[in-house]
């Protein structure tokens, strides 16, 4: 839990935000297709932005987790604003969560398309996803038809310890300050999700970024 200080300035940790190199991805990226999730690598974010819009065919119904990577690419305005997609978060906004919390949690829960990034991945080919509400994760882990990740190349880590330290050590400190910059609140990892193995095939799609994106 962490305290509302409007003057915290968070210090990245440089072995936890070193980009990998190309050896390490591809070493990631052949246990993470080993452990059924199909792995596309990406020169730059551009390139990212491609491949990510090139898998949703216009018109489907996508579903964005908050995301400073999908930020950071434009695919946020691409996909909740542009009109070709039919997104999930404009009219989830555009709800009463007093009166309506029932049709959110059920608009939300098995979008045909899911997306965002994730906290680390390991080398030998598991993923974390930490949340403070949990909206993403159910989605993530089976309410989607399917999943985009999109991860920059700094979040590869040895192995899940690492993984976890990097979250609470890193990615914790770094969402905090953000979070006090745009809503004055704090953050928590209240609820965390750890895929070891994706069980249906071409389910889940990871984009790794060769470039430093998100936290």
């Amino acid at each position: 839990m962490f305290t509302e200080n409007k003057e915290l300035v968070a210090t990245p940790i440089e072995e936890l935000s070193k980009l990998a190199n190309d050896e390490k991805i591809a070493r990631t990226s052949k246990a993470l297709e080993a452990n059924g999730i199909q792995t596309l690598i990406a020169e730059t974010g551009a390139d990212a932005k491609r491949l990510f819009l090139e898998l949703i065919p216009e018109g489907s119904e996508v579903f964005l987790s908050s995301s400073v990577t999908l930020e950071q690419l434009g695919i946020v305005a691409d996909v909740d604003q542009s009109g070709r997609f039919d997104a999930v978060r404009p009219k989830m906004y555009a709800m009463n969560r007093e009166t309506q919390g029932r049709e959110i949690r059920k608009l939300i829960s098995a979008p045909d398309f899911a997306a965002g990034s994730v906290h680390a991945v390991t080398e030998d080919g598991h993923v974390l996803i930490a949340s403070a509400t949990g909206s993403q994760l159910g989605p993530y882990a089976s309410g989607a038809g399917k999943v985009i990740w999109v991860v920059g190349a700094q979040k590869i880590v040895k192995d899940l310890n690492d993984g976890l330290r990097r979250l609470n050590e890193h990615v914790v400190p770094l969402e905090e300050e953000h979070m006090q910059q745009l809503y004055k609140v704090g953050t928590a990892v209240n609820e965390m999700l750890i895929v070891n193995r994706a069980t249906r095939p071409g389910r889940i799609t990871m984009i790794i970024v060769k470039e430093e994106l998100g936290f």
